[in-house]
């Protein structure tokens, strides 16, 4: 990846959005049902767009809304909707349009008391609270957040009873039924003004701040953090949580310090990402640099992205920890100061997270589930309690309860940035000291992402590969043990394809919503095997997106 020479500087005035522009587009312009980048496409976390390029905008928001409300009538879910919005300029406006047609379709809806932004995780434990012990009038969910995405940026996502991100079938049902309504010109999409769906008699308010707020005690060990007296500087990153830690801090009695509590839709006071652009990533050093810099200020300092399901934690050991450490760190820490979690409860990672996972989970005697990239793979088995973690390489994760019971089923920022806080408590070392003495016993594993442009039929053709595509026998000097297709804990297809060999392994994958295609790879043998691993990945993808597919005839094959 080329990184501009303006990552992690400050955002210069030239950079921000014209936020009146934006929602101006928002109300204005129309979509071309015709033409694929302005439909409705769900991928791996909702639908997400600028109405500046006419992909997230009004007519989107009214149709995604409708198709939910079918949706909603066909499987019978009857119960309230937990409606909450981070704070994207597209966000405010999109949940008035939200709001218009989940009122006109008689909705019960719960929108946040006074009008506070709602972090991810909160929508997903007031779903899942509201339906324990139920059986029918199950609640879902919306949550109207582009994630960590550049500030022109809005996005909607949907959570069913389960409280997770909707998984494909559903998704790709309300997709279809709302890109029909685009092609109708909204015909069949019912609405009502603004301010009589306020005080229309089916919305109510709901306070999603304390209920998250004071239940955290269920999943985490609040006392020893107390205890501790831990000195905590936290970044909401102007996210959906920026009024959630002040909160927290009060209610345990923390040593937490909020070091920025603005709000602000252009962001202006974020460093910029690694390509030039704006974005709330808690889990890039380019991103952080505000708070990389102040980490000698504090014992521990974390941030979460702006709908805070993502966690960025900073100690003074090791700075930033990329993303696979502190989920090393994390489970290796749960798995043994969590008494009453079942002993069958499994680790959850995705394909393309740290082989040090792997290593932790065995020394562990627990048993590994490895899925494809998306949350949604870890809903069933944190739902179930089959699972006790899950966790993404870009910096999601979330656990059960201190019973072993289901906290949140989506990634949920906020408990593992205060997790960090516990793992000092009852340990007496940092997260970033502890991943050290993981490297002592395991390696030191060195983990690298890159991307590169592909056309959507190249995409489409990676998507699809089988291992008979892969024709080499050697990788990076390695004779290659396996080579997959299909995710390991669940044989779902990983939209790509994943080549393992002794000592480091490669996978690709193409992205879900932009015209490139990711390939991740991890070493332990050093800088350099990890360079001749993504080299050599590059050559093995470009020769197969050459090469037209060959039937496949298993979920994998050993070499």
């Amino acid at each position: 990846m080329k990184v501009s020479p303006l990552a992690g500087k400050p955002a210069g005035p030239s950079m921000l959005v014209n936020v009146p522009k934006l929602v101006t587009a928002y109300y204005t312009e129309v979509p071309e049902p015709s033409v694929p980048e302005q439909r409705v496409a769900f991928g791996t976390s909702g639908h997400r767009g600028s109405a500046f390029d006419k992909s997230f905008n009004e007519w989107h928001v009214l149709a995604i809304s409708q198709a939910i409300c079918r949706y909603r009538k066909e499987r019978g879910i009857d119960g309230p909707l937990f409606l909450g919005i981070d704070t994207h300029a597209l966000s405010v406006p999109a949940l008035a349009s939200a709001l218009e047609v989940l009122a006109a379709n008689g909705v019960e809806v719960m929108i946040a008391e006074n009008d506070e932004y709602t972090p991810t995780p909160a929508v997903s434990h007031a779903i899942l609270t509201y339906n324990r012990g139920r059986d029918k009038g199950m609640a879902d969910g919306i949550v109207i957040t582009p994630s960590h995405n550049p500030p022109h940026d809005g996005g909607f996502k949907y959570n069913p009873p389960n409280g997770g991100p909707a998984d494909a079938g559903v998704t790709g049902w309300i997709g279809a039924k709302a890109n029909e309504f685009l092609e109708s010109s909204l015909q069949g999409v019912k609405r009502i003004p603004f301010e009589q769906a306020l005080r229309a008699a089916t919305t109510h308010r709901h306070d999603y701040l304390n209920a998250y707020v004071s239940d955290l005690g269920s999943v985490l060990d609040m006392e020893a953090i107390h205890g501790a007296s831990i000195r905590m500087g936290v970044d909401p990153l102007g996210g959906a949580g920026v009024h959630y830690w002040a909160r927290i801090a009060e209610r345990y009695s923390l040593n937490l310090a909020v070091v920025n509590d603005a709000v602000d839709p252009t962001f202006r006071f974020m460093t910029v990402d690694w390509d030039g652009q704006i974005r709330m990533d808690p889990s890039s050093a380019y991103a952080m640099q505000g708070l990389i810099g102040m980490k000698d200020r504090f014992d521990l300092s974390f941030a979460c992205d702006t709908d805070h399901d993502r966690h960025g934690i900073v100690t003074r050991s090791a700075g930033l920890l990329p993303p696979n450490h502190y989920l090393s760190v994390a489970i290796f820490y749960l798995f043994q100061h969590r008494p009453k979690w079942s002993k069958a409860a499994a680790v959850g990672k995705t394909v393309v997270s740290s082989q040090m996972i792997d290593h932790v989970t065995a020394k562990l005697g627990r048993r590994l589930y490895e899925v494809p990239v998306g949350f949604k793979w870890f809903v069933d088995g944190l739902l179930d309690e089959s699972l006790g973690f899950g966790g993404e390489e870009s910096a999601g994760a979330s656990f059960v309860r201190m019973d072993g019971s289901v906290w949140t089923t989506d990634k949920d920022g906020i408990v593992p940035a205060l997790l960090s806080a516990e793992i000092i408590a009852r340990m007496g070392r940092d997260p970033g000291e502890i991943y050290r003495e993981l490297t002592r016993e395991f390696g030191e594993p060195l983990y690298d992402r890159v991307e590169a442009q592909a056309t959507p039929d190249q995409k489409e053709l990676l998507a699809k590969l089988s291992p008979q595509q892969v024709k080499l026998t050697d990788l990076a000097g390695e004779k290659i043990q396996t080579i997959l297709t299909h995710a390991p804990g669940n044989s779902a297809p990983i939209g790509g394809v994943k080549v393992i060999a002794k000592n480091g392994w490669f996978a690709a994958r193409p992205s879900g919503t932009e015209d490139i295609y990711k390939i991740y790879a991890e070493s332990f043998r050093g800088a350099d095997h990890l360079r001749h691993l993504l080299e050599e990945a590059q050559a093995i993808v470009s020769d197969a997106l050459a090469t037209p597919p060959v039937p496949e005839r298993g979920k994998g094959t050993a070499s």
